[in-house]
């Protein structure tokens, strides 16, 4: 049974250090290429960039802490959602401080939804980003609490084409690669885990797809500037595995709002996916 008595309490801070190659190794981790000296080159003109979506990487500690404190067992937990909000540009190394609330435990009969929300400052107090995780842990719900709330709906328009649409195939060693980033969990590289999991291989790290749809925004909508990201957010609706093909489109729904589907061959794999950027 989930220890509810966590609803509402913060924990933290939690202090996750790093450099110069905790930043390229993720950048790599979501798919930059060599050539993206940007995102790979500590010297590069203009200054290393980091990905916003690296915001999603201080939260691991926080979760995995928590999951042993509200006493849910890894192998149950299933990704739901993961929402990003900027505020200042994240330094390419330096010392980020994370807390974390308990914000919702919520009764899905066959599942618990937990949601959890995290503020993230610099060690000056300056606050940096802050986060929004949904996670669905199976076989846990059913004791009659609040369903939750119903979410916004972002759909894609059916009635035009897409402004931008980037299609990468995955690497077959992306996960191995992206979990040096810090998502140990075995699902996404351990055949037997997987299997135990009900799936025939291991998959792609959720965020590590989030990761290669952020990346292809700001290439596409911000011409690199990593700067002009406020706010992105999706659901995540189907597995990916290394050695798919991710194609990416985006609509324009407003002056610096886009809306996105994100696809492999099976179909979607994110869904209401919604981002907002510097007004163009």
């Amino acid at each position: 049974m989930i220890n509810l008595d966590l609803l509402g309490k913060t924990f933290g801070p939690y202090e996750m250090t790093y450099t110069w190659r905790d930043v390229i190794l993720y950048n790599l981790g979501i798919g930059a290429k060599a050539t993206d000296l940007h995102y790979v080159y500590e010297r590069a003109k203009g200054g290393l960039k980091v990905c916003p979506s690296f915001a999603t990487i201080t939260t691991y500690r926080p979760l995995f802490s928590l999951l042993e404190k509200l006493n849910i067992e890894l192998k149950t937990v299933l990704h739901g959602e993961e929402f990003i909000r900027l505020f200042e540009p994240i330094p390419s190394e330096g010392t980020i401080l994370t807390e974390v609330k308990v914000a919702g435990i919520y009764d899905k009969a066959k599942a618990a939804l937990v949601e959890l929300e995290t503020t993230s400052q610099d060690k000056a107090g300056k606050k940096l980003f802050e986060t929004t995780m949904s996670i669905f842990c199976r076989g846990l719900g059913g004791w009659g609490g609040d369903p939750g709330p119903k979410k916004p709906v972002y759909d894609v328009p059916k009635d035009r084409p897409p402004d931008f649409t980037v299609t990468e195939k995955i690497p077959e060693n992306q996960a191995a690669l992206y979990r040096l980033s810090g998502d140990y969990n075995p699902l996404h590289i351990d055949p037997e885990f997987a299997q135990a999991a009900g799936l025939p291989k291991p998959i792609l790290h959720g965020l590590c797809t989030f990761g290669f749809t952020v990346r292809a925004l700001i290439d596409q909508v911000c011409e690199g500037n990593v700067d002009m990201l406020k706010s992105f957010g999706c659901r995540f609706s189907n597995v990916v595995y290394p050695g798919d093909t991710l194609t990416i489109s985006g609509w324009k729904m407003e002056p610096g709002i886009y809306h996105l589907s994100v696809s492999t061959e099976r179909g979607d794999v994110l869904s209401g996916v919604r981002a907002e950027v510097t007004k163009e």
